[in-house]
């Protein structure tokens, strides 16, 4: 058997999770919640990160941070998940959907620019499959009609665009460490903060919004409600689970992106020949390895090859519902010009098994089996 996914682990996890326990301090902002923003910060080269519960609570902060509010409309991919669109929703914002890319499935920058209106606040971009969008061409965009940018930047972690990490780019940055992503804590994720003018008030609202961090650094004799905020600081014991896995983050992504190449290269032949298509990583980024998928001829076609991987004991899955077409997102927002591409191209997308120590012999096993079916069709 074949797994989809095992949630990330070096083995050295639980001799940090259990010195956080005996340091006696196991809310947020521990020992280890430090280490690890101190680890991302130099390794990203970003003016300031905080960890947060997950990937949706970034982006909950930082739509709260860059003050969303009824009616603002944010541009983004409808080729996403839900919690891109429901950080917006959450705040009475309106999601507008461009298409996307056929190539690397991520927002098409051409499309952005006719969808700007009045009542446009920001661009929230979502780079696919470890693969970042084209971020020159869309701070360029948000430069000239004085947008924000936010990155859901949640499976980019440890990648590149022409050598500056995802995630750097836009106002405000929103990994996520899932158990499904490349690094994991269980439930967590992180916000990069890429504006001096925004260091602040982020520290306000993920306290509560208290001026709270301000009294721990000295900076005022108490501390008060000063702002809007919420709880985004995770457990201590968390950070703890993350942090050894911070400690080869290159070790752990160039062993992604190897089995990524051992997909391509076993499976080249059925691309050449016309059966699939393989994903596409432009010359100007690093991935990290997140994911690896194949494009079968259409829907049918790939509903036939998973049932056909699933008897043979291998996992795989389909990914994003577009969320225009789902009922929240007819009621929260709109699609702005023709769906081209991301109707179609999600219906054609299967994800393979990926993970972190992901042996040879089980990626050839299931290259095999992708090889018998198309040459039984």
């Amino acid at each position: 058997m074949v797994k989809f996914n095992i949630p990330t682990k070096t083995g050295e996890e639980l001799k940090y999770i259990e010195d956080a326990i005996n340091s006696e301090k196991i809310c947020g902002d521990g020992k280890y919640t430090l280490l690890d923003e101190e680890i991302l910060e130099k390794k990203f080269d970003s003016k300031r990160i905080y960890l947060t519960t997950s990937g949706t609570t970034a982006l909950e902060m930082a739509c709260m941070l860059i003050d969303i509010k009824p009616g603002d409309e944010v541009i983004m991919p409808s080729f996403t998940f839900s919690s891109t669109a429901t950080a917006v929703v959450l705040f009475g914002g309106v999601p507008v959907f461009v298409d996307i890319r056929k190539d690397t499935m991520n927002i098409d920058e051409t499309k952005i620019e006719e969808a700007i209106t009045d009542k446009t606040k920001a661009i929230m971009v979502v780079h696919y499959a470890g693969v970042g969008c084209d971020m020159e061409a869309i701070m360029d965009i948000a430069k000239r009609h004085n947008l924000r940018v936010i990155e859901d930047a949640a499976q980019v972690v440890n990648s590149l665009y022409h050598g500056q990490y995802l995630g750097t780019f836009g106002d405000v940055g929103c990994y996520s460490f899932h158990e499904t992503k490349n690094y994991s804590m269980g439930e967590g994720g992180a916000v990069s903060i890429n504006r001096d003018e925004l260091i602040e008030r982020a520290a306000i609202i993920r306290e509560k919004g208290t001026n709270r961090t301000q009294f721990i650094n000295g900076q005022v004799d108490k501390y008060t409600w000063v702002d809007k905020g919420s709880s985004y600081l995770p457990s201590d014991m968390l950070a703890a689970y993350l942090y050894p896995q911070l400690l080869i983050m290159d070790e752990m992504r160039d062993d992604r992106v190897h089995s990524f190449d051992l997909y391509y290269e076993k499976l080249s032949e059925l691309k050449d020949s016309g059966y699939i298509d393989l994903p596409y990583v432009p010359l100007n980024c690093i991935h990290n390895g997140h994911m690896f998928y194949i494009k079968c001829k259409d829907l049918k076609e790939r509903e036939r090859l998973q049932v056909y991987l699933r008897e043979r004991g291998i996992g795989s899955a389909f990914h994003y519902i577009p969320l225009h077409s789902c009922k929240a997102g007819l009621e929260f927002g709109r699609f702005h010009g023709e769906d081209i591409n991301t109707t179609k191209e999600s219906e054609r997308l299967l994800r393979l098994p990926m993970y972190y120590r992901l042996n040879e012999a089980d990626i050839d096993s299931v290259c095999v089996a992708i090889k018998d079916f198309y040459e039984g069709e």
